[in-house]
């Protein structure tokens, strides 16, 4: 275990993870909130160039939004929903 900053709020703590507990919870909202919002509106171009109206649209911020697409296994489970909906992405 080693002793870490949180990338959200920047608290230190003892953990394996990138955020500490309370902003693990936060993330897996958010994460879910961008799951839905792709499920559920067209999204047909590079999500990466629609970064502020996703964050408009949804209220995470675009440093979470960032932080997600940067993250390898969430950025993959996007373009399976992406590819079952029949949309084109990039990411």
């Amino acid at each position: 275990m080693n002793f870490n900053k949180c990338e959200r709020c920047g608290c230190f703590f003892a953990t394996d993870n990138s955020t500490c507990p309370s902003c693990s919870t936060k993330d897996n909202i958010e994460m879910n909130t961008l799951k839905n919002y792709i499920i559920n509106n067209s999204i047909s171009e590079d999500i990466t160039t629609n970064v502020s109206a996703i964050s408009n649209d949804t209220r995470i911020t675009v440093k979470n939004l960032n932080r997600f697409l940067d993250n390898k296994s969430f950025a993959s489970g996007i373009e399976t929903i992406i590819k079952n909906n029949n949309t084109k992405i990039n990411l």
